[in-house]
């Protein structure tokens, strides 16, 4: 991996982190078109750089975010990520073996576009507007909806938004609750991440936190602009949309790989 890998990565995580089309699945897809695909550092790279686009969350809710008055809002957001701290630990290795998986990938981004179609009629009746109305047990169970991230090109913005809307949150406070709810989950992962890297190859070189550095800054700005998008068309046109892109995405994989572009 060199610069320009980095900052086509840090675009692509910035763009599609909070849009409910698999930031994890786009970057397997796009690093495999850099013929990067099967680095260890570049697998590494892909989850630790999602904290740039992360931040862009804490920097544009800020006010929201860092308010200690409101303790119960924080205790939510750690039962929110008790489900993928625990499945994480039990199946990282087989989560690890799915980040080459093209057609994982794929797969996924078709059936999750399906239920894309749907989700609005579905969850047609929200009881709650703010994300702060809700119980624990409901923070719980979106944290368990978040589980299904796991497998690439599931989203994990888009998982937890279903949660969310099938708890009773309208679209848009269950997308900021799914922002919200990603800072301790890939706070987490990327910890994670970094050290089982360091266990294997016994150091990060230098030069490797110079490219962590520079996708986490190319993400964290991307992100900021795609929140704003995400949320202002969540409201307006609902997920439809996105239901579109990810079928569309998914057979273009398919296709690619199909022609021996990239490998499954």
């Amino acid at each position: 991996m060199d610069i320009v890998d980095s900052i086509i990565l840090g675009i692509v995580e910035g763009v599609t982190e909070f849009l409910p089309v698999s930031s994890t699945g786009h970057m397997i897809v796009t690093s495999s078109l850099l013929g990067i695909a099967d680095d260890a550092f570049t697998k590494m790279f892909e989850v630790v750089i999602q904290l740039g686009a992360i931040m862009a969350v804490v920097a544009m809710y800020w006010k929201k975010f860092i308010d200690f008055s409101k303790w119960q809002f924080y205790v939510k957001l750690l039962v929110g990520v008790l489900p993928a701290l625990f499945f994480g630990a039990l199946l990282h290795k087989y989560i690890k073996a799915l980040l080459s998986s093209n057609l994982t990938v794929a797969i996924s981004l078709i059936i999750g576009g399906i239920v894309f179609l749907f989700i609005d009629k579905l969850f047609k009746s929200p009881k709650y507007m703010d994300e702060q109305e809700i119980s624990f047990k409901q923070a719980l169970i979106i944290g368990c909806w978040q589980v299904l991230a796991m497998i690439p090109g599931v989203s994990r913005s888009g998982a937890s938004i279903i949660g969310g809307m099938q708890q009773g949150l309208n679209r848009g406070a269950a997308a900021e609750f799914s922002f919200f709810l990603a800072v301790p989950t890939m706070f987490a992962a990327a910890g994670k991440d970094m050290l089982d890297f360091y266990k294997i190859k016994g150091t990060i070189e230098s030069s490797q936190f110079i490219l962590l550095g520079i996708g986490m800054v190319v993400a964290f700005v991307i992100a900021i602009l795609a929140i704003k998008l995400m949320v202002s068309f969540v409201r307006t046109y609902g997920f439809k949309p996105f239901g579109y892109y990810r079928i569309v995405a998914g057979i273009a994989i398919i296709a690619l790989v199909a022609a021996g572009v990239i490998n499954k």
